[in-house]
């Protein structure tokens, strides 16, 4: 995408070269080449969308910039050791599950999502902060706090959309 190897990324510089490359190896550009050109285009156009919604994503970025450095991201044979870490999960779970049942199930999931992305937020600036430094088994660690925040981050939009739908 012609960036630099770095976490933080310069979201206009993306999305422009994002554009430029789209533009470049669009299908619809190759219509009266060759089967072969015809199908290396549509190849590079899904790996170019591919990039893009990588770099795009300060969780998949992180994960893409660490097996770059050839650490696994996908969490199977991770184990958190950070005692405060979990409890502050187990808490946001036990208040999650009690939004339904709340006087003010919006108010209390608006509180619970603003300091999900809080937590997601503090996390990305930890990464980026370790990445600068090289210290990537450090940012690994981090990457793992990020997946699980993000997780309860798409729970609390599904309880939300389920909340509205009833």
């Amino acid at each position: 995408m012609g960036l630099p190897e770095a976490y933080d990324v310069e979201g206009k510089v993306l999305s422009d070269n994002y554009l430029d490359l789209q533009r470049r190896f669009h299908p619809d550009r190759f219509a009266d080449k060759s089967a072969q050109e015809q199908r290396l285009a549509v190849q590079m156009a899904s790996a170019v969308n591919q990039a893009y919604d990588t770099l795009r994503s300060p969780l998949l970025r992180a994960a893409y910039l660490l097996k770059l450095r050839g650490l696994d991201s996908s969490g199977e044979n991770t184990t958190i050791h950070d005692v405060a870490f979990l409890m502050a999960q187990m808490q946001l779970r036990e208040q999650l599950s009690a939004v339904t049942s709340a006087v003010e199930p919006f108010a209390d999931l608006e509180l619970i999502a603003s300091e999900v992305a809080s937590e997601l937020a503090s996390l990305y600036g930890q990464f980026a902060e370790h990445y600068g430094q090289q210290a990537y088994q450090a940012g690994a660690e981090v990457l793992t706090k990020m997946q699980f925040y993000h997780k309860l981050q798409i729970e609390v939009v599904g309880l939300e959309e389920s909340l509205e739908d009833a």
